[in-house]
């Protein structure tokens, strides 16, 4: 092997390493049998149970659940729509207003969205402005999964439809949404996970009272890093890369990037 290549291998190692061998410790350190978390002491999964009788964990995730599945499916419905308008009529403003919140900064969004809530409509924060948040910045992930699959369309199915007297809605029916099902699916699992794991955009616009599990990991390790947390940490990262993994199978072009 040239001696390029084992710089390259090493190199993509340590990237590798970087990025995942956190995320191991975590993991391992959920089960250590010690409450400050400092060393290693032993194997137990007691931590995991007492998940299951913290009522202000259970709360949180009951809202981060309830919110993921309201802001998915409207992101979903209304991405899948724009994805559309996108592709077929190629306005030149439309992905500037579809794609913006994709581009932004989580932290210039979350700012955006509480003086809009605050300053302009006067509006209360709590459940209902982090629901809309999400659908925001979840719409534009949709929309592009939907052109990108429609992208790699023949268009002369279409076009066949209509010249076989389909109706608009008939076609879409009959012909384009079966076609783009596999992306609406990937779109909503992406949206569900991009809800579900958010904690920039939701600190600025969830008010007082309401908690969501990225807001309640982040109120316990101000404490402390404890195996709880290493639990609840392990258990949302499942969460989220079962989202994922699913995702990839539904629209693995898209989410390759090669849509």
């Amino acid at each position: 092997m040239k001696a390029q290549s084992l710089w390259l291998w090493a190199a993509s190692l340590g990237v590798y390493a970087f990025l995942y061998v956190p995320l191991a410790v975590v993991v391992l350190f959920s089960f250590n049998d010690s409450a400050l978390n400092a060393e290693w002491v032993g194997f137990t999964a007691a931590w995991y149970g007492k998940l299951l009788h913290n009522p202000e964990m259970l709360g949180a995730a009951a809202n981060s659940l309830l919110i993921a599945m309201i802001a998915s499916s409207t992101a979903t419905l209304l991405g899948t729509m724009a994805g559309i308008a996108m592709h077929r009529y190629r306005l030149r403003f439309m992905p500037l207003l579809v794609l913006t919140p994709v581009a932004m900064p989580e932290i210039l969004l979350g700012v955006s969205l509480l003086l809009f809530f605050r300053q302009i409509l006067d509006l209360t924060l709590g459940m209902f402005s982090i629901v809309v948040a999400h659908i925001a910045f979840s719409i534009g992930f949709v929309a592009i999964i939907i052109r990108a699959r429609l992208a790699g369309m023949d268009e002369s199915i279409f076009e066949a439809a209509r010249d076989l007297g389909a109706t608009p809605w008939e076609t879409f029916k009959r012909v384009t949404f079966p076609l783009i099902l596999p992306g609406v699916v990937a779109g909503f699992l992406m949206s569900f996970t991009l809800s579900i794991d958010d904690f920039v955009i939701t600190f600025f616009v969830a008010g007082v009272g309401v908690s969501t599990l990225p807001l309640q990991i982040y109120s316990m390790i101000k404490v402390a890093v404890t195996p709880e947390v290493n639990a609840v940490s392990t258990l949302l990262m499942l969460l989220t890369l079962s989202m994922i993994v699913l995702a990839s199978r539904f629209a693995p072009d898209v989410l390759k990037g090669k849509g």
